[in-house]
């Protein structure tokens, strides 16, 4: 691994154009930004750096940071965080249960499934699977899959 050598105060120049382009709309609100290799190789910059420009603009409220999708831009309107992606997902299984597409004692979608399905990890669909089941909608049956109550 190579040293790179950035001059000081670089992540403000950085900082500063980030922003433009996520004020201009060029990263509009939920759009993920560009990978961390991808601006260090744009900027010319080292690590660091990117990164305290980077959390420059998620303390000022236009980037969210999150996990296992990276940076994304935010509503300058309103800069809560998304819901988990897992939520997301239980709350999809939950409205096929209350359309009546899921009955009681259907098979859900395995973890496997939903992996696919969502483009997610095996521990995202795990999340959402175990949300379902603290609320009581689902329960796991060892060997066989978990199911509609």
């Amino acid at each position: 691994m190579g040293s790179r050598s950035t001059p000081w105060g670089a992540y403000k120049t950085i900082t500063d154009a980030l922003r433009r382009r996520i004020t201009a709309g060029e990263f509009p609100p939920g759009v993920q930004l560009p990978s961390e290799a991808a601006l260090r190789a744009e900027y010319g910059v080292a690590r660091n750096t990117l990164r305290r420009a980077l959390s420059d603009l998620e303390h000022e409220g236009l980037l969210v940071t999150m996990p296992g999708r990276g940076r994304l831009a935010a509503s300058q309107m309103d800069t809560t965080p998304p819901a988990p992606i897992f939520r997301r997902i239980s709350a999809d299984l939950r409205a096929a249960i209350e359309r009546g597409e899921l009955n009681r004692g259907d098979i859900l979608p395995s973890e496997a499934a939903l992996t696919a399905q969502y483009e997610v990890s095996r521990w995202t669909a795990r999340q959402a699977l175990i949300d379902l089941e603290a609320a009581g909608l689902i329960e796991t049956r060892h060997g066989k899959g978990r199911f509609v109550k």
